[in-house]
């Protein structure tokens, strides 16, 4: 996967998000990655990026830890078998990418993208 949120290429919210969708979809147990497991990892997402918005520069620098935390929580959620390591990857990716307002919104447009997609490629 080659994601870059803080200058995102011009495939990054339509090629990029559908391969990478397209490859969540087969990664694996079929029981896991349920639309509504990836959802709630995106609804986060969401809502970080909602908040933010009313936020500080300062104050955004100073909810990174919790936003990051994240990354706990994906990694709690493939020890349980409910995401495959390949979301959990994607996941990290991006997260770790987050240090600005910026680079969060980036990140909530991907998974929008992404999750889009996975629509159309994931489970029935």
């Amino acid at each position: 996967m080659s994601i870059n949120l803080k200058s995102p290429d011009i495939g990054l919210f339509s090629s990029t998000a559908e391969n990478t969708a397209k490859m969540i979809a087969n990664s694996g147990d079929p029981r896991m990655n349920k639309s509504t497991q990836l959802r709630g990892f995106y609804d986060e997402i969401l809502n970080w990026e909602q908040r933010s918005r009313q936020l500080t520069e300062e104050q955004f620098k100073a909810q990174l830890p919790l936003i990051h935390m994240l990354i706990a929580k994906v990694a709690y959620a493939g020890a349980r078998g409910n995401v495959s390591q390949d979301f959990e990857k994607l996941m990290r990716e991006c997260i770790t990418q987050i240090t600005d307002k910026a680079s969060l919104k980036n990140c909530k447009l991907f998974f929008e993208a992404f999750m889009g997609f996975y629509k159309v490629y994931g489970p029935k």
